[in-house]
């Protein structure tokens, strides 16, 4: 495990104070897990945390941007979102199948009441934050 340096926007701090406090601890969950996740790549000894179309952000050198947000207008809902123009989408698709609820091309959704399946979650957000060392290998290494 390498020591992690999070560049914080005190932005993302914010952010999450506007969610309601059952998303806001859903949505630290997502935080933590790409946090966790990165932590176990060699290769990332660095992470951006940010806001990027006005929701918390994540990005490591050589990866694509994930970000994690919840929308009033789906209130039962959260979710963790992946370049639209990327394979990751297409590929958790091919990889996992109907374990994940997807939208189009680029998120993964979950239900207030979801168990999230940690294992699989953390090897999409593992190809993501290495996703342009990994785009040209067969199903992204998964």
């Amino acid at each position: 495990m390498s020591k992690l340096v999070i560049n914080k926007n005190p932005e993302v701090k914010s952010k999450f104070d506007t969610y309601p406090p059952v998303i806001q601890k859903k949505l630290k969950v997502l935080r933590q897990l790409i946090i966790d996740t990165a932590t176990r790549i060699d290769s990332i000894n660095e992470i951006e945390e940010t806001l990027k179309w006005g929701e918390p952000s994540y990005l490591a050198k050589k990866g694509s941007t994930i970000r994690i947000d919840w929308k009033a207008k789906s209130p039962d809902q959260y979710a963790i979102y992946f370049k639209c123009t990327s394979k990751l989408v297409i590929t958790f698709r091919e990889v996992y199948g109907d374990l994940f609820n997807y939208e189009k091309n680029r998120a993964i959704l979950f239900k207030i009441d979801d168990k999230i399946p940690t294992q699989e979650l953390k090897a999409c957000i593992s190809a993501a934050l290495q996703y342009h060392e990994l785009k040209d290998k067969e199903f992204l290494g998964l």
